[in-house]
Parts: structure tokens; C-alpha cells; sequence
């Protein structure tokens, strides 16, 4: 089989290793927005290359996921002192506090209903911030305390999609705040970044070194067929060594609307996992541990 050229990659230095430059998004201005965790700092780079940085309130902020909001800024997750951020085109950054404490924000995305949503990593929480810093949290109840809620992506279904990273198990949230989680069939599979095509949900297995496929059915469907790679089927069911497993007997479905009771955070915070023993933020060099 004949593989396509190499792409040809250029690099850009936008600081050093005390920066750590992590998240990255395209902002409604053309240029590409970052995340400095290192150095509580946000920085636009410019289509010609021009950069300019904005030192955020508290260094130790740690900016970690930034995504492009509906009111045309730029919002982003501050692990280190538990808020949400928002930064305009312009540069004029603000902050709102979440009602959980210590809760360790981490992945964030535009929902479909008008508002950002949020991952909590230390308190197994989706949390839901409209533009004007009015904030929602949903528990995740079914799921033992430490599943550790990562990445979180609109799905093509009209809910929100996120990684439970020590569950093993993706959940689905509509806006109304019904939760549905669905285990993987690999123990320690440690899934964390998570995306849509339009069709189907694509995230991936750090632990298991996988890929995993949600495609959903036109209509689309509530209930998603999941895929395992590198072996593709293209059956409506997960096959895992001698067992048989459908989504459907896999789900379990709760509803929360409300604040529910937060678990004691354990000891330092908690990333998402690369391996058994790497998270994501030490490949930043912004490890505090």
C-alpha cells in the first residue's frame, strides 16, 4: 500500500519549557488562541505569526482546554484555582468561580444550547456556564468515586460527550442534565480526548493504545454502536474476548438537574492519564507534583 509524503511540519516557538504551552483553539478573529499552564498566561498567535500574550489574574491559574464560545471570546479551563475563563479578541480576560470546591476543571466545549460545557476531574462532575457566568453542575451518579471526567465534545446527537478516564467509560449528558454512561469492554483502557465528525464520536483508548467509534444511525440514534481499533466491525454490538455485548445492556441512565453531593477530593489533584504513571499536564512540564 502506497503512503501519502510525509507533511511538511513547521514549528513556531511561543515560549519555553516553564510556559507550557498546552490548549489550542481558532478564535472568531482568524488567529489561533493558546493556553500557557506553566505561566498563567493566554496568547494569540496571529495569522502572519505575530504573538502577543495576556498575563491572566493569578499565575497559578494553570489555563489548560480553551475552546471558541458562542459570544464570539475565547473560554478555557483554569485547573489550578477551579474557574472558568473567558478572554476576548481583544485580550480583556474575566473569570467565574465554580460552586464546587476544588473541583479541577479540565476539558470545556460550546454546547448546543447556547452555553459552555465543562469536565470536573476532582469531584466526578459535567459542569454547564452560560455566557453570562451562570453556572450548573451535574453529578455523575452510577459511577464510582475517581472516574475522573476529562474531554468533553458536542455530539451529533444535540447532547454533550465526555471521557470518564479511570471508569473506563464514555457518558453522555443532554442539556436537561440526563446523564448516560456507557462502559468500554477494556479494563484500563483510559480514554480521554474525545471529538464528533457529525456522525459519528471518536476518542481515544490511552491506556489500551486504541481508537474508539460511536457512529450513530440516521436518524440519528440515542443509544451509539461502539467501534474498537485497530479492529473495525460493523456490527450494532462490542465483541471483548468470549462475551457478547450490546450498548443497551451496558448503559446506565440517571438524571440529574442540581448540585449533588460532591466526594471528598483525594490528595493532589489529577489529570488524566497517558499511562499508568504519565499525565497529561507533565508533558507540558507543569507538573506540580
Amino acid at each position: 500500500m502506497h503512503l501519502p509524503d510525509p507533511p511538511s511540519v513547521e514549528e513556531i516557538p511561543v515560549g519555553d519549557e516553564k510556559d507550557g504551552p498546552y490548549g489550542i483553539a481558532s478564535g472568531a478573529d482568524g488567529a489561533l488562541w493558546l493556553t500557557f499552564a506553566g505561566s498563567g498566561r493566554i496568547a494569540r498567535l496571529a495569522p502572519g505569526g505575530g504573538l502577543r500574550t495576556y498575563a491572566l489574574d493569578a499565575p497559578g491559574c494553570r489555563p489548560t482546554v480553551i475552546t471558541p464560545g458562542p459570544d464570539g471570546a475565547l473560554w478555557f479551563t483554569r485547573h489550578g484555582d477551579h474557574r472558568i475563563g473567558r478572554v476576548t479578541v481583544d485580550g480583556d480576560s474575566t473569570s467565574f468561580p465554580l460552586p464546587t470546591p476544588d473541583s479541577g476543571p479540565f476539558g470545556i466545549t460550546a454546547g448546543p444550547d447556547g452555553a459552555l460545557w465543562f469536565t470536573e476531574t476532582r469531584t466526578d462532575r459535567v459542569g454547564r456556564i452560560t455566557v453570562a457566568g451562570e453556572v450548573t453542575e451535574f453529578g455523575l451518579p452510577g459511577t464510582a468515586p475517581g472516574a475522573l471526567p476529562s474531554a468533553i465534545t458536542a455530539g451529533p446527537d444535540g447532547a454533550l460527550w465526555c471521557t470518564l478516564n479511570q471508569a473506563d467509560a464514555i457518558g453522555r449528558v443532554t442539556v436537561d442534565g440526563e446523564v448516560t454512561t456507557y462502559p468500554l469492554p477494556t479494563s484500563g483502557a483510559a480514554p480521554v480526548g474525545i471529538t464528533s465528525d457529525g456522525t459519528a464520536l471518536w476518542f481515544v483508548e490511552i491506556g489500551a493504545g486504541r481508537i474508539g467509534r460511536a457512529p450513530f444511525l440516521a436518524p440519528v440514534a440515542r443509544r451509539p454502536f461502539l467501534h474498537r481499533f485497530p479492529v473495525i466491525r460493523l456490527t450494532p454490538t462490542i465483541r471483548h474476548a468470549s462475551r457478547l455485548l450490546t450498548p443497551w445492556s451496558m448503559s446506565r441512565k440517571y438524571s440529574s438537574r442540581s448540585r449533588t453531593r460532591a466526594f471528598r477530593p483525594c490528595g493532589r489533584p489529577r489529570f488524566p492519564r497517558i499511562s499508568k504513571s504519565i499525565a497529561p499536564l507533565q508533558l507540558g512540564c507543569c507538573n506540580d507534583h
